[in-house]
């Protein structure tokens, strides 16, 4: 009888001390986290790895939202730790231990794929990393574009973002001449781009998009058009990402919300670079000459 009572008032305190936060059940303070790593395949396949500061208490630890299986718990040499799972694979409580525990499993219907554009919208407030698949060298977060280029992954602090990104995305080259030189223009995007065209009194490059919500990356070389940019869907202007300008050539991202025509404006267009040497040169001739001879003469 005494040992059901010692019974129920140790689960009574146990009940007493376990604050609630958004409906989770909480057996431990929150655990302090070296990192956390996601990396995910090209089939859309997620696997996490956390690292978990040493603690001389119990110390619970949220895993990311979705479905985890294959949970492991390990020290830094490997050896499996004991752990306890929190509600349905929401959390994991991680007994005390002197050296660092890595918390590992993988992530089932995170991510989805449509339209060619895998998705994933995520919350996880502690600093993340992506790997992404080597495919993907142009990702983006919250619709901002992000070019990876030789990089693996992008690094989110508190992290609370919609990320977006294809695999092989189709390029569509547009080889522009005009006089004696030649200027190619690449387009990365998974809809169909018809009617592409460069005038130059205007300073412009117009094309037509054939389907709606899709991203559209437009790479310019800065010698055929130079910005500031001003792009237009049909008669109305459009907010666009301008990005990546590496001294030669410039990005423009745009995500047109229905068909149409889209006109990218500059300011400076191609020959407009060729006349300001001869402009130089002649305001050297008639300017400068004439001063550097007067100071030899004296």
């Amino acid at each position: 009888m005494n040992s059901k009572i010692c019974g129920f008032l140790v689960i009574l305190l146990i009940i007493s001390v376990i604050p609630t936060v958004d409906a989770q059940i909480s057996f431990g303070e929150k655990a302090s986290q070296k990192s956390v790593e996601i990396v995910i395949n090209s089939f859309g396949d997620v696997h996490v790895k956390h690292v978990v500061n040493p603690a001389n208490l119990p110390k619970q630890i949220e895993l990311i939202y979705g479905t985890a299986s294959n949970i492991t718990v390990t020290d830094e040499e490997g050896e499996e730790k004991q752990f306890s799972v929190i509600g349905d694979n929401t959390g994991l409580l991680i007994f005390p231990s002197q050296n660092r525990s890595i918390v590992e499993y993988d992530l089932e219907h995170a991510i989805t794929q449509i339209d060619n554009v895998w998705t994933w919208s995520f919350r996880y407030l502690e600093t993340t990393s992506f790997i992404l698949p080597e495919e993907a060298d142009l990702i983006f977060a919250n619709e901002r574009p992000v070019y990876l280029d030789e990089k693996k992954g992008i690094t989110c602090h508190g992290c609370q973002m919609i990320l977006e990104y294809s695999l092989d995305e189709p390029k569509i080259y547009q080889n522009i001449k005009w006089e004696d030189k030649e200027f190619l223009v690449e387009i990365r995007t998974y809809t169909k781009i018809n009617d592409f065209t460069f005038d130059q009194p205007t300073k412009s490059i117009t094309f037509d998009v054939s389907e709606k919500n899709r991203f559209v990356t437009t790479i310019i070389p800065l010698e055929l058009l130079w910005g500031p940019y001003a792009v237009f869907l049909d008669d109305e202007k459009i907010y666009f990402h301008e990005y990546i300008n590496n001294g030669t050539h410039v990005w423009l991202n745009i995500r047109p919300e229905t068909t149409g025509e889209v006109t990218i404006i500059g300011t400076t267009v191609v020959p407009e670079f060729s006349i300001l040497a001869p402009l130089a040169i002649g305001f050297l001739v008639i300017v400068i000459a004439p001063l550097i001879r007067k100071v030899n003469l004296h």
